[in-house]
């Protein structure tokens, strides 16, 4: 099992939970998260002061998946989540040891 977290922007959510619908995958959890990147933030313009934004806005998706459709997982968020412009995002994929669910006891595959 995989577990894959992908970080994106923001308006780019709704696409990637429809392309993961369509994977087949079942489940997600979403974090509203900041961080920066390589960007490393921007400025704005507010009543006439200048000030910088550090920590840009992020969704944090978190999926966890069998290993036989994880690499349809990263190629499904990859291309709904890609933008083409600086800051759209990075995948981490991590192996998940154990998955448990809690109301009937199922573990591995069956608790996905």
């Amino acid at each position: 099992m995989k577990l894959i977290s992908a970080i994106i922007k923001p308006f780019k959510s709704d696409d990637v939970r429809q392309a993961l619908s369509e994977v087949g995958v079942n489940g997600v959890t979403l974090t509203e998260v900041k961080g920066f990147g390589r960007q490393k933030g921007h400025t704005e313009l507010y009543r006439g002061a200048e000030y910088v934004i550090d920590f840009l806005p992020k969704i944090k998706l978190e999926v966890a998946v069998s290993d036989s459709i994880a690499e349809q997982v990263i190629e499904a968020i990859c291309s709904a989540a890609n933008t083409g412009q600086i800051g759209d995002g990075k995948i981490f994929v991590t192996n998940l040891e154990q998955a448990i669910r809690i109301r009937t006891g199922e573990t591995g595959d069956d608790a996905l």
